[in-house]
Order: structure tokens, then sequence, then C-alpha cells
């Protein structure tokens, strides 16, 4: 997992599901324990931004690189590989409340003033620079446009480097009013610093570069982190086990199994160990294997809801969505997420029992009132409504898929079909209205860009 333009992959059904961002050309990673994960771990610095946890979502994108951003809205991405780099829970947080620094100030829509004042100068060059050239001075002409395209980039890099200090700045004052220590943002710096090192970038000087040097940033929260009350308080043990398990997910899924298998060897019997082999197991298409690891975590946690979400996305799979259901049922009873429940509802409906249709219904519908933004489930009611008969419906689950996954043609067609049968006026038939008006306005803006 919010503004999400989703589409599921290739492991369209999976606990930890990849979906795509036509609109950032971007993958997100959905997945149930992660995400409770990462609104646990930000809530106190959420807090201590002065914003309300539940507005502020912070999600994975599956991407390698060592990086985290904000786009807008109060949405922190981070990258799968920035989580797999973390040595602990600590330094995850200390870039998650980097990042909401940037949100508190502003700095997305405040974006547009430095490319403002960069557009003034490098207008202004031009302006200059033209004249000089109308009266003859060609040389010094292009002399002005030069140094003028130079200053304003110059001006818009000094604008960047300012907001990046500024939500550093911010971000240890979250911290130290959430009683967070600030040790795990000064050894993600040094990480950071490290990269610098290998790309032989030089540190004698940030001119010419969007952020500060990371030296100059260790060296200015040094001061700030090391005097704060919070700098050798510990790390949550609970927190701090509950990263490692999100981190051997991760890796078990977005990495080759060969990698995960070096990473996690057989001889590591820890719990993300056995998280992580499980999943390379399963992408390698080897289910007992899978199973066999599973099988090993619930020996140690037997109602663990994330366990058994796992097990049952094994199952289902694997070709055995009967056997998939009752851990499904009971990791829904505990937690009551609309990603497991979108997962139990594709085990119900991949039994082709029509007995269990009832109930995939119930369970998805109960999942969309939760979370409406993901096209899975939106396929899946799609199912079960066709399955009844009810085209009109089925025909506005496909409306609300197409929609989200950004395809504005094949919403429209949907939208219209859907009100040829529903009744004028209902809720339904009003919902497909707003898609076929949406829908139509951004297909006619396309065709005006063509």
């Amino acid at each position: 997992m919010t503004a999400r333009w989703l589409r599921f992959a290739a492991i369209a059904a999976a606990s930890l599901a990849l979906l795509s961002r036509p609109a950032a050309a971007q993958q997100i990673l959905r997945d149930a324990e992660t995400e409770a994960f990462m609104a646990d771990m930000s809530a106190p610095l959420v807090q201590a931004a002065g914003m309300e946890p539940r507005n502020v979502q912070v999600l994975v994108i599956n991407d390698p690189n060592i990086n985290a951003f904000v786009a807008g809205g109060q949405y922190v991405w981070v990258h799968s590989g920035l989580i797999a780099a973390a040595d602990n829970v600590n330094q995850v947080q200390g870039v998650v409340a980097h990042e909401l620094g940037h949100i508190e100030g502003g700095h997305v829509i405040r974006y547009g003033e430095g490319m403002k004042e960069a557009t003034g100068i490098t207008l202004l060059s031009l302006v200059l620079g033209a004249a000089a050239i109308a009266a003859g001075g060609a040389e010094a002409g292009m002399g002005i446009l030069g140094m003028g395209q130079q200053a304003a980039m110059g001006k818009f890099l000094a604008f960047s480097r300012a907001q990046e200090s500024s939500a550093d700045l911010a971000g240890a004052r979250y911290l130290s009013k959430a009683g967070v220590s600030g040790k795990g943002s000064l050894e993600f710096f040094k990480k950071l610093q490290n990269q610098e090192y290998r790309l032989a970038i030089p540190q004698d000087d940030s001119y010419g570069r969007t952020h500060p040097l990371s030296g100059e940033r260790i060296n200015v929260l040094r001061e700030v982190y090391t005097v704060d009350p919070a700098w050798d308080k510990p790390m949550d043990p609970k927190l701090e086990a509950r990263f490692e398990r999100i981190k051997a997910k991760l890796v078990g899924f977005v990495s080759e199994p060969s990698q995960t298998l070096l990473k996690y060897p057989e001889s590591d019997q820890s719990l993300p160990a056995h998280y992580a082999r499980a999943y390379a197991w399963h992408k390698s298409a080897y289910p007992d294997k899978a199973l066999a690891e599973v099988d090993a975590l619930l020996a140690a946690a037997p109602h663990d809801p994330y366990f058994l979400e796992l097990k049952g996305q094994v199952l289902l799979e694997s070709g055995k969505p009967a056997d998939a259901i009752p851990p499904l049922r009971e990791a829904v009873q505990l937690t009551n997420q609309p990603l497991i429940a979108t997962l139990l509802g594709h085990a119900l409906i991949a039994t082709e029992n029509d007995a269990n249709f009832a109930e995939a219904e119930k369970v998805l519908r109960n999942a969309i009132a939760r979370d409406r933004e993901n096209p899975f489930a939106w396929y899946q009611l799609g199912v079960v409504y066709e399955h009844r008969g009810d085209l009109p419906r089925a025909a506005l689950a496909t409306a609300e898929r197409y929609s989200m996954m950004g395809e504005d043609q094949m919403a429209l067609r949907s939208a219209d079909a859907a009100m040829q049968g529903l009744k004028p006026g209902t809720v339904d038939y009003l919902r497909a209205q707003d898609i076929a008006m949406v829908s139509r306005a951004a297909v006619e803006q396309k065709r005006k860009k063509r």
C-alpha cells in the first residue's frame, strides 16, 4: 500500500502484493503486516509533527535504491532497498522523521517557489542575452545566456538544500518529542556518506547538489542529537523484532531466491530466516519447502495472523484453494485486515464451489468498505456478481478497477454499461455516473493532447 492508481503484477493475489502506480511509474508493495508495522512505528513521530496518524501513510515501493520521499499529500514513500539496508528500526524512524519534516514544511507545494525564482533568472538572462546579440555582441550574448542558466540552477539547488536542512532539523525535533533516539538517524547518514565515498563524490563542497553532503548533515545533527534526553534510550524490543520480520519478508519477496538463501541460510533457524526462506521457496515454485518453513513459523506462534496468511497464500497459489480457506479465515478473524480478507475472498472463489460464493461476496464487500483502493478486490467482487448474473454490478466493479488503474477508456465503457442496467438515482447508479464523468473528461483531455 492514499492516492493509488494500482494494478496487481504477476502475483496478483499474494498477501505481499506488487502493484504499479502508472502516474509515478513506481511499484507499490502492499502487505497487511508491513502497513500495520509502518503505521505503528511512525505514529509517535506523526503525532510529534502535529499530524493525525490515521491521515498519514508510510508505504513501501519496490525499488532497490536507498531512498525515501514525499510527493504530495500526507504520504511517505520508502524504497524496499532502504529497509533492506537498514540495520534496525531506529534507522528507519530517522528517515521517516525527516520525510515528515518535508510534509509539515509544505516542501512539495513550495517546490514551485524555487522553480519560479530560477525561471525568473533564466528569463531575464534570455532577454538580456537576446538584446546583446541583437546589438551585435553575439559572444557577449551567449555568455549572458550561459551565466543566466548557471545562476538559475545554483538558485534552485540552494533552495533544495535549504529544504533538506530544514527537514533534517524538523525530523530531529519529532524524534526528541516522541522520545526516540537520534542514533539511528546519524547511523543512516553515515551509510549514505559511505555510499558517497564509493561513488567518489567530492566531500569538500555541496554546491551543485540538491542535498547537503551527508558529512555536513552529520556534523549539524550530532550537536542536536547527542544532548537530547532520548539519545541513550534503547529501542523498543518488540518493535525491533517486528522490523526484523518485515525486513526478512521484503527481502524474500523482492530478491532473487538464491540471494535470499545466501542471506538467510538453512543454518539460521530464527523466525525472520524462516519467513524469508518461505518466500524464496514459494517464488522458486517449491511449495512443499515453502510450507515446511511456514509450519516452522506456526510451530513457534500457532495463531500469528500473518503466518496463517502466508500459509493460505502458499496453498492458494499452489492450486489448493480449499485448504487455504481455514488459515485465511482465522487470519481475517484475528486482524480484520482488508488485504487478507481479499485473499480469503479469492480462495473462496477459486474453489469454484457455488456454496462459497455468498461468503466470498460478504468478505470482499467488507474488505472494500475498509479499503476501496484495492483493484484486485474489485476484480474478485466483479467475478462474484457475474457468477450470480448481476451484470450491471459486475460492470460497476470493473469500472472501479479500471479507474484505479488509470485505464480511463475501459473505465468509461464499463461505467456506461453499468448505468444501462442500474436503477437511476440509486447509490450504485450515481457511483457509475461519477466514474463515467471523470473518465470521460480524462479521455477528452488525452485526446486534446494528442
